[in-house]
């Protein structure tokens, strides 16, 4: 009889939340169960935390970590008896300062917490820390990040920042497309999208996808286990096959035409796995990942994956070698690389703000803080745009949702428009926007299929 592997309702929520704030996302619960089957036959601890990736230096920072262990499924909501330790400093060298996590008695389950000293918290160099968690009953221990005192995770102090108000969002009709460049009904012929479909699950299909500088359109079709290609101006797409699991997944793809498909399922007792593809679809590497993956990107080096619990951008493929765990792991950052030798780091603090940040070699080029009266849920896009960033954040109500579009300069906001939330069907958690050269692209769903339309930013 094959044994079923579930995931306790409070670990569901606890892996949801971290993968809110980290990944600047907050996946349905459809999603979050194809990114996590833990096996919980054998001894188990999980900690989640939200990294505190940027913080106002004139805050207290507390630093929390949500922790699930059990014995066997038996012991599913029995209480959990870990302990840790949390070791911080200011900036990212010397020695680290250790803080006994403490239980916060307020939680609904276990939660352990340290506030930074003062000194520490306000230092203009930010700080770094990480944090060693075990439990006696499981025998467990976790490391977070993964690289531990070699990989740390570091916090940015807003400095310079530029303060962008949205106030109330008012909403109705988003901004119309300039083009709409791809088009699928749902289905399994040559020119539809595969849906997957289970039990108490809603639809998912088309979970990602990616546009090239010259405007070529690749959607994952993971139902189908393909790529359909539409080059600007075709009518019909080209069908790439690939060897992949037909799950939900992301898909990254290189400036040589390199496939990455972020692969969110795996076998139990396995994280996740990135596959490389050909242009053609023809299987080149297969990378075992340290922890699961939420999210792949193509830096300047090789792809990098948005990893949890750790929150850290790893890279899984350097200079065209694969990487083993423990190598991913000590090459752990904060910030997403991209060009030009900087880095985005971003961060959705409460439910009303989100703080961003643009790296240099020289430390922070300009941060960020977008305040808005009308909740805000995921960023689905940061990139650079000029000498600023292009944000793509989710607002929302009890009634209604809709993707805010901004465009922010050294000065602030440049820009702004907002956009039809068009997400009948799941996608993998921030897949649904991607920037290329001076446009913006979306990828939408609705009862009939899927589509990819492009708005040009030059126009506005």
């Amino acid at each position: 009889m094959e044994r079923r592997h579930t995931i306790p309702r409070r670990t569901l929520a606890l892996l949801a939340g971290a993968l809110a704030g980290v990944a600047a996302a907050i996946p349905t619960t459809a999603a979050v169960a194809h990114v996590l089957a833990p096996d919980i036959s054998e001894p188990l601890l999980e900690a989640t935390h939200l990294p505190a990736l940027i913080t106002d230096p004139s805050e207290p920072v507390d630093l929390a970590y949500d922790v699930y262990c059990a014995t066997d499924e038996s012991e599913a909501s029995a209480p959990c008896d870990a302990n840790g330790t949390v070791y911080v400093r200011a900036g990212d060298a010397g020695a680290f300062e250790a803080l006994a996590l403490r239980r916060d008695p307020a939680a609904p389950g276990l939660r352990l917490t340290a506030r930074v000293p003062a000194g520490i918290a306000a230092s203009r160099a930010g700080f770094s820390y990480y944090a060693a968690i075990s439990s006696e009953a499981s025998g467990r221990s976790v490391t977070l990040p993964a690289g531990g005192s070699g990989a740390p995770q570091k916090s940015l102090p807003l400095a310079r920042d530029a303060a962008v108000e949205l106030g109330r969002q008012a909403f109705g009709p988003g901004r119309e497309a300039d083009a709409r460049v791809a088009e699928a009904s749902w289905g399994s012929g040559p020119d539809a999208v595969g849906l997957e479909q289970g039990r108490n699950l809603g639809p998912i299909g088309g979970s990602s996808f990616d546009v090239d500088e010259s405007g070529v359109v690749t959607v994952l079709d993971e139902a189908n286990r393909r790529l359909l290609r539409w080059r600007p101006g075709a009518r019909s797409p080209e069908h790439v096959p690939l060897s992949i699991r037909g799950t939900l997944a992301d898909l990254s793809v290189g400036t040589d035409g390199t496939l990455y498909v972020l692969e969110t399922a795996a076998d139990v007792g396995r994280a996740a796995q990135l596959r490389a593809f050909g242009a053609d679809g023809v299987a080149h590497d297969v990378v075992d990942l340290a922890e699961r993956g939420s999210a792949v990107r193509v830096g300047p080096d090789g792809p990098v994956v948005l990893r949890q619990p750790s929150g850290q951008w790893m890279p899984a493929i350097l200079d065209g070698r694969p990487l083993g765990a423990s190598e991913q792991s000590r090459a752990g950052r904060t910030g997403r690389p991209v060009a030009g030798g900087r880095e985005i780091v971003v961060l959705r603090t409460g439910a009303y703000e989100v703080r961003a940040a643009l790296l240099g070699a020289n430390g922070t080029q300009r941060t960020w803080r977008v305040t808005s009266d009308t909740a805000l849920a995921e960023v689905q896009l940061a990139e650079p745009y000029r000498e600023g960033l292009v944000l793509v954040v989710r607002a929302y109500t009890e009634d209604a949702a809709e993707f805010v579009v901004l465009v922010l300069g050294h000065k602030g906001l440049v820009g702004r428009f907002s956009l039809d939330a068009n997400d009948w069907a799941e996608t993998a958690p921030v897949s649904r926007f991607r920037l290329a050269g001076s446009s913006l692209y979306q990828l939408g769903s609705t009862p009939d299929g899927i589509f990819v339309d492009r708005f040009d930013l030059e126009v506005q």
